[in-house]
């Protein structure tokens, strides 16, 4: 094949194996409410069923009686420490991903998910504690695998976005897989021989990290005849990502330094401090935080909230487990909208501006992205505060639109207002200043169980009023935007450098 096809066909592989790997192992704790109807079949935690004043006679195996409500407390601590540590663990990984790169970052998640996946094989109803460390790990692990892949887009040009969005949007339709484990086992299938077979699909990943991948990070923009990966012995060193053909006398660069140089003549790179000082990033925080924390609440108590609509009628609580987990597998279909929207800008014939006046046209377009996405989660949080079973269909297709919107569009605006270097720091320490919020999730699951009598609609109507907060982040952004005109409208030329570099947003005083 010709160089430039051979160029085009690996960035193909590493964009579809991204894909498959993000949609199918990264974020399948999302999935739980189908995990948990398993465990309850298969009695984990079911001793906490045993001091209820007055049991049933007849108990069904898949039945959330109403004197179980310690053990669904149980499965929801399980889902509340294992999606915590999916957010607060990406700080220290995302500062091992921009510290050392890309290997040693797949490495160490690679080994945390095998772990996960093989606790998860090896527990049983004696040993449900198992399932604490073994859903943190494939939480930490399947963070830390998107958090690598998500530098593909910078292998796309325009349609980096897209490809953000994209991977976010598999990465909430993995969830779907434990509604494949649950109708398996309905069909006969052990649980613990689903787990091993997941626990052998590390080597899969292993490959990928090798001759897929690159060993540091994939630069944006790309330089000239970009390369990475290993290479087969004897094969040309003809792969391109970047160029139709290599300029002449040189091999095209394969890998680029972890630390950024200052380019000569120009401004510093800015520092870490004050991005994270800036009013830009800590409302994108509180943007991402209180929706966050909606949607784990609701994943949380899924399980246990259908049981009480559906009056615990075991038939009815499983078609709805079903079709909450068909619905997941449509985040991959969604999330790409808002990389339409946040790359909007960039399709037609016009000439696209680049440096400084490209990144801001970029963060202009994300104000649009981010009002959308609130909108949506206001919509989903009012459906889900209607006690009445069928509504939680339409419920169902907003939240898995909400949430693919949420997390593409968190990794995209983080890319595109600050500096690329300090990606995975600002990834990271989003996501873990998120979780300490989403860990109200357990007192508003208590609050339900306990004083409520497992009525959760006042906390619903409740977790309406705090998203409507999330309303201010697209506000500063669009005060940010406008600063940034007027700075570049003052120098004589444009700049060469993003606005990121030259432009730091204000920080708080």
């Amino acid at each position: 094949m010709a160089g430039g096809g051979a160029g085009r066909a690996k960035r193909l592989g590493t964009l579809l194996s991204g894909l498959l790997e993000c949609g199918a192992f990264c974020g399948i704790i999302f999935g739980w409410a189908s995990l948990v109807y398993v465990l309850k079949d298969l009695k984990y935690f079911g001793e906490l069923c045993q001091n209820s004043p007055s049991p049933s006679p007849s108990p069904s195996p898949n039945r959330t009686l109403s004197d179980c409500s310690r053990q669904d407390e149980q499965f929801s601590l399980v889902f509340t420490i294992g999606s915590f540590m999916n957010n607060f663990m990406t700080l220290p990984m995302g500062y091992v991903f921009d510290r050392f790169g890309t290997a040693v970052a797949r490495l160490i998640a690679i080994s945390l998910y095998t772990g996960g996946t093989l606790l998860v094989a090896f527990s049983t109803p004696d040993l449900a504690m198992l399932l604490f460390p073994a859903m943190s790990m494939l939480s930490v692990g399947g963070i830390l695998l998107i958090l690598t892949n998500m530098q593909v887009g910078n292998l796309f040009g325009k349609y980096r976005s897209i490809v953000i969005t994209l991977y976010n949007g598999a990465f909430d339709s993995s969830s779907a897989i434990f509604l494949i484990i649950k109708v398996l086992y309905e069909h006969g299938l052990p649980l613990q021989a689903m787990f091993f077979f997941m626990a052998a699909c590390s080597a899969w990943h292993l490959l990928r990290t090798l001759f897929l991948m690159p060993r540091t990070r994939i630069p944006y923009p790309l330089p000239p005849a970009y390369n990475y990966g290993l290479q087969c012995p004897g094969r040309s060193q003809s792969y391109r990502t970047y160029e139709e053909k290599r300029p002449p006398g040189g091999e095209g660069p394969e890998e680029v330094p972890l630390e950024p140089s200052a380019p000569k003549g120009g401004a510093a790179p800015v520092p870490f401090r004050p991005c994270v000082l800036s009013w830009l990033f800590f409302w994108h925080v509180v943007w991402l935080s209180v929706m966050q924390l909606r949607h784990y609440l609701f994943i949380g108590t899924l399980n246990p909230l259908l049981d009480h609509l559906a009056r615990g009628d075991p038939n009815l609580v499983s078609t709805y487990t079903n079709a909450f987990a068909f619905t997941q597998l449509c985040g991959v279909l969604c999330a790409p909208w808002n990389g339409l929207i946040l790359d909007r800008h960039k399709r037609g014939k016009a000439h696209h501006p680049e440096g400084a006046r490209g990144a801001l046209a970029d963060l202009q377009a994300s104000v649009l992205s981010l009002v959308v996405t609130v909108t949506q989660c206001v919509l989903f949080s009012v459906c889900a505060a209607v006690p009445v079973l069928p509504v939680q269909l339409a419920t169902f297709v907003l939240q898995v639109i909400s949430r693919s919107f949420l997390y593409g569009g968190n990794a995209a605006f983080l890319a595109i207002a600050f500096p690329p270097q300090h990606f995975g720091k600002l990834y990271g320490l989003a996501m873990a200043l998120s979780a300490l919020v989403a860990l109200l999730q357990y007192p508003c699951i208590a609050l339900v169980s306990g004083v409520l009598n497992g009525d959760p609609f006042y906390v619903n109507v409740g977790l309406i009023a705090v998203v409507l907060v999330a309303y201010v982040s697209p506000v500063v952004v669009a005060r940010e935007c406008r600063r940034r005109a007027k700075d570049l409208e003052t120098v004589s030329s444009p700049l060469d450098a993003p606005p990121s570099a030259e432009t730091p947003a204000q920080t708080p005083h």
